[in-house]
């Protein structure tokens, strides 16, 4: 017993002095390894065709990536043309006004009604002069009368018609008719823009790390279908102690150390949050663990970062100036 003693009393010693020199020096800062990452939704539930790439390949933007089923979306497309057509014709008719055979119809027209309303004027000037001598019942002079009031109403309608076509379209007919076809217009170019998304592209340079779904399968629309790793190298998210937050600064240099890599990798501190949150489960150590943290972004230097998949954890910290 005496013995255990004798050699644990050193140890104990030696722990004391390590975490001396731990609080002394530069605080370790935890966090995690992530790129900037792209996530490209379903704009449309519509069943996955074929992928042109796989997990993990490098892509450059534009590249095609996958293919959805456009038939629903054809059919659209298709409607929205037949609107947009029948829109352009209604505009044209108007802006050119009636045809002139409809014109030439409505004027003999109103030469039918002029003649019928100079037989019914005739009647009644019999009638009248009959129901003066007594002749005529006062029934068939109201008749008569009746007949030349209707003659002269029909002549009047048909002379309205005549002046309508012969004025042509009104300007607020013109305006309607434009506003409706640019209206079926950009439905229709909206229809479009759906179509060129089935066919989903890269919008920038990067690598895939994650395609959720298979040939086969439909995704509920705003589903991600591709989730791409795009920048030009990876970034530590560290959690900075409200105690250590006003040391840090935008440019300052760290050391970084990742799960799996022997030698650490220099960062720089490229943004710091200015709203504090409580200190993640996996960042909690002693007394750490109640208090408020920033989240800040280390970018990595030097080519093996680029090589580095994103998700390891890692510590981070302050590169000390020994010099004296």
């Amino acid at each position: 017993m005496r013995a255990e003693r004798g050699w644990l009393l050193p140890l104990w010693l030696l722990l004391i002095a390590v975490s001396g020199c731990e609080r002394e020096g530069s605080p370790t800062l935890l966090g995690t390894l992530e790129w900037d990452r792209v996530s490209l939704p379903a704009e449309a539930s519509e069943t996955i065709l074929a992928w042109h790439t796989a997990e993990g390949e490098r892509v450059q933007a534009g590249q095609l990536l996958l293919e959805l089923d456009p038939r629903r979306q054809d059919a659209r497309i298709a409607q929205a043309q037949g609107e947009v057509a029948q829109a352009q014709a209604r505009l044209r008719e108007l802006r050119n006004g009636p045809r002139p055979e409809a014109r030439e119809a409505v004027a003999a027209l109103l030469l039918g009604r002029g003649a019928s309303l100079t037989v019914a004027e005739q009647d009644f000037g019999r009638s009248e002069k009959l129901y003066q001598r007594g002749l005529l019942a006062i029934a068939e002079l109201d008749k008569a009368r009746a007949n030349r009031d209707q003659a002269r109403a029909q002549q009047a309608n048909v002379a309205a018609l005549l002046r309508e076509l012969r004025s042509g379209s009104r300007v607020e007919q013109l305006e309607q008719a434009a506003a409706a076809l640019a209206a079926a217009e950009g439905n229709l170019a909206q229809l479009q823009v759906g179509r060129q998304h089935l066919s989903l592209r890269a919008p920038r340079a990067g690598q895939v790390d994650a395609l959720p779904f298979k040939p086969g399968d439909r995704p509920p629309q705003g589903a991600t279908l591709v989730s791409l790793l795009v920048g030009e190298a990876p970034y530590a998210r560290v959690f900075v102690p409200a105690s250590q937050r006003s040391a840090l600064h935008i440019g300052d240099m760290l050391r970084v150390r990742v799960e799996g890599s022997a030698e650490p990798f220099a960062a720089r501190v490229r943004s710091i949050s200015s709203e504090a949150s409580f200190t993640p489960y996996f960042a909690l150590t002693g007394d750490d663990a109640s208090r408020l943290v920033y989240r800040a972004e280390l970018l990595l230097e030097g080519e093996a970062a680029r090589q580095l998949p994103a998700g390891l954890p890692l510590s981070a910290e302050r590169i000390v100036d020994e010099r004296p």
